[in-house]
C-alpha cells in the first residue's frame, strides 16, 4: 500500500532524477508546510469561535445593561445611545415593529430586524423564557430572537429594543490574522529551507567523502579509508561497512595476487621438475638401452663381459626405478598421505638410524646426544626422515668424519639437529636444497650425489606432521634442524 501511495503521490521518475539532498529537503519542507496549514486552520477556527463567544458575551452584557436602564426609567433615544457602540448596534421599535430610535443604516438589517432582508414585517417576536437580566429581577427581560447574535429587550410600553452585533467585525480581524499567518509561515518556510539545506549538506557530507574516496581508490590510491569517528549512526555504520568492504576487497586482491604468483612459481617449479626428471631419467634409460643393444649384438661374446654388462644393466634399472619411486613418494606426501600417529621416542629412533649408517659406512662416526623425547608422529615416516638426513650427511661429509645428532625440547616441539663436517650450505641455497632434483655440487658423480629428492621428501614429511625442516647456521659443515610436535 505504501508503494502504491508513493506512486500516486509523486510523479514517475521524480525521485530518480533528483539528488538525495533535494529529496530530503523537499520532503521536510512539504511536511512543515502541511503542519503550518493545519496549525493555521486550527488557529483561524479557534479565533473565530473565541470572537463569536466574545460578541455574545458583550451582547448579553449590553442586553443586561439595557434591562437595568429600562428598569431605571430610561427610554427612547437616550436608551439607544446608552447601549449602542463598540460593535453592538441598537434599534428601538414600537409595538407595531416600526423604528422609533436608532439610525436605519445602523440598524441590524439582515440580522433579524423587522423590515430587513429575509425577515417578515411586523413586531420582533420575543422568545419566551429568555434569560433574565442580571441585577434587574423585576425589570424587562431580554430574549433571543432565534439567533445567537441578536438580543431583544421588551419595554413596559410594548416597544422593543433590538441589539445586534456589528456585521463584519470578526471578518476584519480574521483577515488580518490570515495575512500575518501567511507572511510568518512563508518566512518560516524560507528559514527552514535554508537551515535544511545547510543541515542536510553537513549531514550528508560523509556520502560526498565516500564518493571522493571511491574515485581516489579507482585512480590507484588503494590504502585510503573513511575511518568514521562514530559508528553508532546510520552514516557512521555505512562508512564503517564501506571501509570493511574495501579491506576485504584489498585482502581478496592480495590473496588473488599471491595465489597467482604462487601458481606461476608452481608452474615454473613443475616445468623445472619435469625437465630435471627427464634429464635424470634420460641417463639411466640411455645406459639401459646401450647395454641391452650390446647384449643383443654380441650374444656369443665373452661370458665375463656379458656378466659385467648384465650387472651394469641391473644397476641402471634400479637407479631409474628408485628415481621414479622417489618422485611418486613425494607426490603422495604432498597430496596428503595418511599418518599412523602415536607417541614415539625420537631419541630412540635417531639411535637406531645411527647404527644403520655405521654399518653402511664403518669409517663414519655417528654421535647421538639428548634425553628420551616423545613426539606425536608416525614412527615409519620419522624413520624415513632420519634416514634421508643421515644419508645426506654421509654423502656430503668426509668418509672418516663425524655426524652429530642432538635432541632437545623447545616449548611444545621436539628439536633434532643433524650436523656434518662437509663443505656446508651457502645461505643463498638454504631453501633451494629443498626443491626437487636439486644438487648443489654439479661436478660430483650422480651415484655419490643422489637424485636430489631426499631432502624434499624429508621436509614434506615433517610438515605433514605439523613440524618443519630447515637449514640453520653452523660453524662447521651443514646443520639441518627437524622440529616435530610433542604429545598434548
Amino acid at each position: 500500500m505504501s508503494r502504491a501511495w508513493a506512486r500516486l503521490s509523486l510523479p514517475e521518475g521524480w525521485s530518480a532524477t533528483r539528488s538525495l539532498r533535494f529529496r530530503v529537503t523537499a520532503l521536510v519542507l512539504l511536511v512543515v508546510a502541511l503542519a503550518l496549514v493545519v496549525i493555521g486552520v486550527a488557529v483561524d477556527l479557534s479565533l473565530d469561535a473565541q470572537l463569536r463567544r466574545d460578541q455574545q458575551s458583550r451582547l448579553d452584557d449590553r442586553a443586561a445593561r439595557a434591562g437595568l436602564l429600562v428598569a431605571a426609567g430610561s427610554t427612547g433615544p437616550s436608551l439607544v445611545e446608552s447601549v449602542d457602540g463598540q460593535g453592538i448596534r441598537a434599534v428601538l421599535l414600537d409595538a407595531a415593529g416600526r423604528r422609533v430610535a436608532g439610525s436605519e443604516d445602523d440598524g441590524p438589517r439582515g440580522r433579524g430586524r423587522p423590515g430587513g432582508p429575509g425577515a417578515p414585517d411586523g413586531p420582533v417576536p420575543v422568545a419566551p423564557g429568555g434569560p433574565d437580566v442580571p441585577g434587574a429581577p423585576d425589570g424587562p427581560r431580554p430574549s433571543r430572537a432565534g439567533r445567537d447574535d441578536v438580543r431583544t429587550v421588551a419595554l413596559p410600553d410594548g416597544s422593543r429594543l433590538v441589539l445586534a452585533v456589528e456585521p463584519g467585525e470578526n471578518d476584519g480581524v480574521l483577515r488580518r490574522l490570515r495575512v500575518i499567518m501567511i507572511g510568518v509561515g512563508g518566512l518560516g518556510l524560507g528559514v527552514v529551507a535554508v537551515a535544511l539545506f545547510v543541515g542536510v549538506r553537513v549531514a550528508l557530507r560523509p556520502l560526498d567523502d565516500m564518493t571522493v574516496l571511491a574515485r581516489d581508490i579507482a585512480a590507484g590510491d588503494r590504502g585510503r579509508r573513511l575511518r568514521p569517528e562514530r559508528t553508532d549512526t546510520e552514516l557512521g555504520r555505512t562508512a564503517a561497512a564501506f571501509d570493511a568492504m574495501l579491506d576485504e576487497l584489498e585482502s581478496a586482491q592480495t590473496r588473488a595476487e599471491d595465489a597467482a604468483g604462487e601458481a606461476r612459481r608452481s608452474e615454473v617449479r613443475t616445468r623445472r621438475f619435469l625437465s630435471d626428471a627427464a634429464h635424470e631419467l634420460r641417463t639411466p634409460i640411455a645406459g639401459v638401452q646401450t647395454l641391452a643393444e650390446s647384449l643383443v649384438r654380441h650374444p656369443d661374446g665373452d661370458l665375463e663381459r656379458r656378466e659385467r654388462l648384465a650387472t651394469t644393466l641391473v644397476r641402471e634399472t634400479r637407479r631409474a626405478g628408485a628415481l621414479v619411486n622417489d618422485m611418486l613418494e613425494l607426490a603422495r606426501i604432498e597430496d596428503g598421505t595418511p599418518l599412523d600417529r602415536r607417541p614415539v621416542d625420537l631419541t630412540e629412533l635417531a639411535a637406531a638410524q645411527a647404527e644403520r649408517i655405521a654399518l653402511l659406512a664403518p669409517g663414519l662416526a655417528v654421535e647421538v646426544d639428548g634425553p628420551p623425547t616423545t613426539v606425536d608422529a608416525d614412527p615409519g615416516r620419522v624413520t624415513q626422515i632420519l634416514a634421508n638426513l643421515l644419508e645426506n650427511a654421509r654423502r656430503h661429509g668426509p668418509a672418516e668424519g663425524t655426524v652429530r645428532i642432538a635432541v632437545t625440547v623447545e616449548g611444545a616441539d621436539a628439536v633434532l639437529d643433524v650436523a656434518d663436517e662437509g663443505p656446508g650450505i651457502p645461505p643463498s641455497d638454504r631453501e633451494r636444497v629443498f626443491d626437487r632434483l636439486v644438487r648443489l655440487d654439479d661436478a660430483r658423480t650422480r651415484d655419490a650425489g643422489g637424485a636430489g629428492l631426499g631432502l624434499p621428501i624429508a621436509r614434506a614429511l615433517a610438515r605433514a606432521h605439523g613440524g618443519d625442516l630447515r637449514v640453520v647456521d653452523s660453524e662447521v659443515g651443514a646443520r639441518l634442524r627437524l622440529t616435530l610436535p610433542r604429545p598434548g
